[in-house]
């Protein structure tokens, strides 16, 4: 069979799959689900082009990671072609552990349970199906391979991940804020030390790429109209799993069933491969239809949220740099429950408030590093002229007021 394809990507043009394995990991029915994911959960009932997906996504972040090898290969950095296999497959299944509507229902479907730990639990199980193809791929992605700068390829500060969603998010959404010049980051990076590195030559597209991670994080991930949206999602949900606790007849998918009546937590997702198997089945056609139809549950409460958001008759969202006051936020509560006729405590479906945070760059960790003609390395809020991007060190932490719009 002609495995030698290639894919039509709007944002890079002509992408092609680099070796059989891509291939057969991307035709696999795990990896067919991102196609059934939003990359930005919500996001489209503000910017309505956001409808990208995470498997568009991860096809781009990994045509990314093969041209960040052979730029490395032409500086001289030894990467072998079973390594370039293995960090092109750590790339392209490092989202496979995203469940519906992306980072919106993380925490809330499998509780203490992060996606990473989810794309890993996969990981595995396709290792077996490929009679480990995949134990470098899975070495680079836990960062136990010996050269360490593959796996920043995958997961740190400048990762191919974070280069594509930048990039391909504004051009879904239109936030030309968001627009990076990858071409030049990936042209800059290098290897000193066993560590990934940018050319000083590559300072101020750093300086770029960072600024505009910050704006896109305000504009678009954190917008308030995406936040009220979303939490909406995350209150359905919670109010969901309640009624289900209470046995009350919810309309569900299989798959979507299981987690809602049974909760698995983190021991028995990891312990008990059928989880696995019914993650595998989830995604956001799933959770939207489910909603569609519990807009007319008997549950007041479920209804009403969930004609919220198919309609999208958004809470009232109020932004703030401070905690809003506890005694304020029960007087709210206490006017939709005399409004809709409910308890205080059913109250807080509809009115409720939490916090955001927005930290555009971490120094800790895998942090960005500037490799200057001398030899010498350092962090780049020390290479910057810049003081903004020292700031962008600092998160910002912002917090929310959702309750609706006609009290």
């Amino acid at each position: 069979m002609n495995k030698k394809k290639i894919i039509n990507d709007p944002v890079y043009g002509f992408v092609a799959i680099p070796s059989d394995l891509i291939y057969d990991l991307i035709e696999h029915p795990y990896f067919q689900r991102l196609r059934r994911i939003k990359q930005l959960g919500l996001s489209s009932w503000v910017y309505p082009g956001a409808l990208h997906t995470r498997f568009q996504h991860v096809i781009g972040a990994m045509s990314l990671t093969v041209q960040a090898v052979d730029v490395l290969r032409n500086k001289g950095i030894i990467i072998t072609d079973a390594e370039k296999e293995a960090v092109c497959a750590a790339v392209l299944l490092h989202d496979m552990g995203h469940g519906p509507y992306s980072h919106t229902l993380e925490q809330v479907i499998i509780p203490n349970v992060h996606h990473e730990a989810i794309s890993l639990a996969f990981m595995h199980v396709l290792n077996k199906t490929f009679n480990g193809k995949l134990d470098m791929a899975i070495a680079i992605f836990t960062n136990t391979y010996p050269k360490r700068f593959l796996h920043q390829l995958v997961s740190s500060q400048l990762d191919m991940d974070r280069l594509d969603y930048l990039r391909r998010d504004s051009f879904y959404t239109g936030v030309q804020e968001g627009v990076i010049g990858h071409d030049r980051i990936i042209n800059m990076l290098n290897v000193h030390n066993d560590e990934m590195v940018i050319d000083e030559k590559g300072i101020y597209s750093i300086e770029k790429f960072l600024i505009a991670r910050r704006l896109m994080y305000w504009q678009v991930y954190l917008h308030k109209t995406v936040i009220a949206a979303e939490s909406l999602l995350v209150k359905i949900m919670e109010r969901a799993v309640w009624l289900a606790n209470q046995r009350t007849p919810l309309f569900a998918t299989p798959a979507f069933e299981a987690f809602l009546t049974k909760r698995p937590n983190a021991n028995a997702f990891a312990s008990d491969p059928q989880w696995l198997t019914l993650y595998s089945e989830l995604d956001d056609y799933d959770v939207f239809t489910a909603v569609k139809v519990w807009s007319n549950h008997q549950d007041l409460i479920l209804s009403q949220l969930c004609k919220q958001l198919v309609n999208r008759d958004l809470p009232k969202i109020e932004i703030s740099s401070a905690p809003f006051d506890d005694q304020h936020i029960t007087e709210i509560r206490l006017k939709v429950a005399a409004k809709y006729g409910i308890s205080l405590s059913d109250a807080q479906y509809l009115v409720y408030s939490e916090s955001v945070m927005n930290k555009a760059y971490s120094p800790e960790g895998f942090n960005i590093k500037v490799l200057y003609r001398t030899g010498a390395v350092s962090d780049i809020t020390e290479a910057s002229d810049q003081y903004n991007i020292s700031a962008l060190a600092k998160p910002v932490t912002k917090y929310f007021l959702c309750y609706p719009k006609n009290v």
